[in-house]
C-alpha cells in the first residue's frame, strides 16, 4: 500500500531539509563536473587535432578509455582501487570528491570529441586568413575560430549538462548524500523506499524542467550564447571586384594579368574575416 503521509511529509514539511540539500549537493556537483569537463575537453581537442604524435596519442587514448568504459566503474575504480595503490590515507579521496573528479574526466572525454566536431565545422580558411594577418594561433583560435565553432559545440553542451545532472545518481552507489541515496537512508528504516523514490523523481524532473526552460534562453536559439552576435547576421556575399573604386582611381596592386590581389581583412567589431580585392 502507498504511504501517502510518508509521501506528503516529506514533499510539504521535511523539517530537517534531507531532500533540499540532497537536490543542493545534485546540482554543485553537477555544475562542477561539467565546467571541468568542458576546459578539459576543449585541450583534449586542441591536442587530438595537433600534428605532433606526442599530443594526439595521448589525447586519443584518454578520449578512448573514458568513453569507452563504463562512468560507475570509474567511480569505483577511484573509490576501491585508490587506496591499494597509495598506502598513504592522507592521498586518500573522501567520496565527493572521487565522484567529482570521475564525473569530471568522464565529461572532459565527450566534450572533448564535441569540441573537436566544432572546431572542424569552421572552414579551414579562416584560420588560413587570420595567420596570414599575423595572429598567433592561440589568438586566431580564440578570436577567429571557437566563437564560430560555439553554434556547433553550445547545443551538444545543454544535453550534456541535462544528462549530467541525472547522472549523479551513480554517486549513491559509494555514499554520497544526493537524492538517490537520501531514498535509501530515510526510506529503508520505514520501508518506505518506493514513496521516497517518487519524490526524488519529481525533484529530477523538476531540475531538468528548470534548465530545459532556462536552456534556449541563455543559449540565444543556439547562437553562441551571444559570444559573437555577430554571426547572427547574413554572411556577405561575393564583394564586385570594383566595389567602392572609383573608375578613374589608380589602380594600385594589379598584377600583370590584370587581377586585384586578393587580401583577408577584419573589421572592427566582427570575428569573421572577409575576403576583398584590393
Amino acid at each position: 500500500m502507498f504511504r501517502w503521509d510518508i509521501f506528503l511529509h516529506f514533499l510539504y514539511q521535511d523539517p530537517n531539509l534531507f531532500f533540499l540539500r540532497a537536490a543542493w549537493t545534485t546540482v554543485w556537483i553537477s555544475v562542477t563536473a561539467q565546467s571541468i569537463g568542458v576546459i578539459l575537453g576543449l585541450f583534449l581537442a586542441l591536442m587530438r587535432m595537433s600534428r605532433f604524435p606526442l599530443l594526439t596519442w595521448p589525447a586519443r587514448a584518454y578520449i578512448w578509455f573514458f568513453r569507452g568504459s563504463p562512468l560507475l566503474v570509474q567511480v569505483l575504480l577511484l573509490y576501491n582501487g585508490l587506496p591499494r595503490v597509495i598506502q598513504n590515507p592522507a592521498f586518500l579521496l573522501p567520496d565527493w570528491a572521487c565522484v567529482l573528479v570521475a564525473f569530471s574526466l568522464n565529461e572532459g572525454a565527450y566534450m572533448a570529441e564535441i569540441t573537436r566536431a566544432g572546431i572542424t565545422s569552421v572552414d579551414p580558411g579562416q584560420l588560413e586568413a587570420a595567420r596570414s594577418l599575423g595572429m598567433r594561433y592561440s589568438l586566431a583560435m580564440r578570436r577567429i575560430v571557437l566563437p564560430q565553432a560555439a553554434r556547433v559545440i553550445v547545443p551538444p553542451l545543454g544535453n550534456e549538462f541535462n544528462n549530467m545532472l541525472k547522472t549523479t545518481s551513480i554517486a549513491s552507489v559509494i555514499g554520497l548524500f544526493e537524492l538517490t541515496h537520501a531514498t535509501d537512508l530515510l526510506g529503508a528504516p520505514t520501508f518506505t523506499v518506493f514513496e521516497l523514490l517518487i519524490l526524488a523523481t519529481l525533484y529530477y524532473l523538476l531540475m531538468t524542467t528548470l534548465w530545459g526552460s532556462c536552456y534556449p534562453v541563455l543559449s540565444a536559439h543556439d547562437h553562441a550564447l551571444g559570444l559573437c552576435p555577430e554571426l547572427d547576421r547574413e554572411a556577405p556575399g561575393p564583394q564586385p571586384q570594383h566595389q567602392g573604386r572609383d573608375p578613374g582611381e589608380k589602380r594600385v596592386g594589379r598584377t600583370h594579368a590584370g587581377l586585384w590581389h586578393p587580401q583577408w581583412r577584419r573589421y572592427p567589431g566582427e570575428r569573421t574575416l572577409r575576403r576583398e580585392y584590393v
